[in-house]
């Protein structure tokens, strides 16, 4: 389960300035607006069933978050992000039975494909990334894409293992395993193609915070990163 419990908690997260930079791995630097701000996962299982597995790859016309009730009827328009087949993020045990959570958890997956999309497109200002983030989330995705310039995505990430709590102050906590472990980056000047380097772990643990603007949406304020998080 998450908990927001700052009490109980050891865990500091690293100033907006920090930036990982293990190239060439898919993983976000490690960001968040506040130190103030403390989050943490515990063992135990939550409410998400195991087998919704998606493919964030397909092309045609996917919508980036599904088509929960909580999503499709706050009145929001959610951009259509496409990913090519050539890189795939597929998401596993991404629902859940509280249409609250599932709206999390829709648009949590939609700022990560956002994510993947604008670093494709080569594109810092990517639209759908505006649309998903906000606070330093919002500063920090641009910066963050930057750092692939001249380089695009290829093979595939499991999305796995996500957390999902609503705080007592209202906010969203949704935390999230990436393995990387299939998942490249290729030199579009020398078509190099790399992976996870050797020695570092594929498995990438994502700890998000989301506020819920006007319009319905679940918009990422802050993200941390942990690498061996998934491990622990």
């Amino acid at each position: 389960m998450v908990t927001d419990s700052v009490a109980s908690l050891g865990l500091t997260l690293t100033s907006p300035e920090t930036t990982v930079t293990r190239s060439p791995r898919l993983v976000a630097a490690a960001l968040t607006a506040s130190a103030a701000l403390l989050l943490t996962a515990c063992g135990g299982s939550d409410d998400s069933k195991d087998n919704d597995k998606i493919a964030g790859a397909d092309a045609g016309s996917e919508k980036s978050a599904s088509s929960s009730p909580s999503a499709s009827t706050d009145g929001a328009d959610r951009p259509e992000i496409k990913l090519p087949k050539t890189f795939q993020a597929n998401f596993e045990g991404w629902t859940n039975s509280d249409p609250k959570l599932q709206a999390i958890l829709d648009d949590g997956k939609g700022r990560l494909r956002a994510g993947y999309a604008a670093i494709m497109a080569g594109d810092p200002q990517f639209s759908a990334m505006k649309f998903y983030n906000t606070g330093t989330a919002l500063k920090s995705g641009p910066e963050w894409v930057k750092t692939y310039k001249n380089l695009t995505l290829k093979g595939s990430v499991r999305v796995f293992h996500p957390q999902v709590h609503v705080s007592n102050e209202g906010f969203g906590v949704l935390f999230y395993c990436v393995d990387e472990a299939k998942g490249y980056t290729r030199n579009l000047k020398t078509g190099k193609v790399s992976g996870t380097p050797e020695g570092e772990n594929p498995k990438i643990q994502y700890r998000t915070r989301l506020d819920r603007n006007a319009q319905g949406v679940w918009q990422t304020s802050t993200v941390e990163t942990d690498e061996g998080g998934c491990d622990r």
